[in-house]
C-alpha cells in the first residue's frame, strides 16, 4: 500500500507540476505579446513670421560720393516700408559692405570702376501678409531709381511658423490617438485587445514648405511610436 500511495503522491506531484510550468508559459507568452505602432498628426498653416533683406548696390571710384548715394539709396527704402505700414522696430539697416575690386589678389579682370558697395535694409515681421503685399509691389522702388538686387543664396525671403511650440502638446495627442486606433486594428486582427502602454517616444517633429511655390504655408509633422502589450 506504502507504495500505491507513493506513487500516487508523486502523479499528483507531476500534475501539480505540470499545471505551474503550463501556467508560467503562459504568463510569459502573455508578457512577449506586444506591438509597435507609429502615429501620425499633420497641418498646414500659414508662416506667422518672416525675414526680408534688401539689398542695393552702387559702383563707382570715389568713395565719399558712394558713400552718399548708398545712404539716399537707404533712405529711400525705409521711407517706401514705412509708408506701407512696416514699423521702425521691424526694420534694421546694416552698414554698408565695401569691396575694392583693385584689392583683389587673384583678380585679372579689369573692372570699370573700383568700388562695389552694398547696403542691406533688413525686415522682420510677424505681419506676413503685409509684408508679402509689399514684396509683390517692391518694383514701385525702381520709379524712384532703386534697383533691389538679388542677395543670392542665403540672402533670400525667408518664412517661418515660430508659434510651433504650442502646437506640440494638440499634435502629440493627436498622433498617439492616430497609433492607439492602428494597434486596436491590429489587435482585432489577431483576435486580441491592446494594454497597456509599453513604450512611447517623444515624437519626431518637422517644420517643411508645403511645396518650392509657396514657402509662406508650412507643413508641420509629428510622428510617434508607441508600444502597447496585447490580451486575449
Amino acid at each position: 500500500m506504502s507504495r500505491v500511495k507513493e506513487a500516487a503522491l508523486i502523479m499528483i506531484g507531476l500534475i501539480v507540476l505540470g499545471i505551474f510550468i503550463e501556467s508560467g508559459l503562459e504568463s510569459f507568452s502573455d508578457k512577449d505579446r506586444k506591438v509597435t505602432v507609429k502615429g501620425l498628426s499633420e497641418r498646414e498653416v500659414d508662416a506667422d513670421k518672416v525675414t526680408w533683406p534688401i539689398m542695393t548696390k552702387e559702383l563707382g571710384d570715389d568713395l565719399p560720393s558712394l558713400y552718399t548715394r548708398i545712404n539716399a539709396t537707404t533712405a529711400k527704402v525705409t521711407d517706401f516700408l514705412k509708408k506701407n505700414g512696416v514699423k521702425d522696430s521691424e526694420i534694421s539697416v546694416n552698414a554698408p559692405v565695401v569691396v575694392d575690386l583693385n584689392a583683389e589678389r587673384y583678380g585679372v579682370q579689369r573692372h570699370d570702376y573700383r568700388y562695389n558697395i552694398t547696403s542691406t535694409v533688413t525686415v522682420t515681421s510677424r505681419n506676413v501678409k503685409l509684408v508679402r503685399s509689399i514684396i509683390a509691389r517692391q518694383g514701385e522702388l525702381l520709379k524712384q531709381g532703386v534697383a533691389v538686387v538679388d542677395g543670392g543664396y542665403g540672402n533670400g525671403v525667408v518664412y517661418e511658423y515660430v508659434s510651433f511650440q504650442q502646437m506640440k502638446p494638440k499634435m502629440m495627442q493627436e498622433a498617439i490617438r492616430n497609433a492607439e486606433q492602428t494597434a486596436r486594428q491590429f489587435a482585432e486582427n489577431s483576435d486580441s485587445k491592446i494594454d497597456k502602454i509599453l513604450n512611447a517616444g517623444q515624437g519626431q517633429f518637422s517644420i517643411e514648405n508645403r511645396d518650392g511655390n509657396t514657402p509662406y504655408i508650412k507643413k508641420l509633422r509629428v510622428v510617434t511610436t508607441v508600444t502597447y502589450s496585447l490580451k486575449d
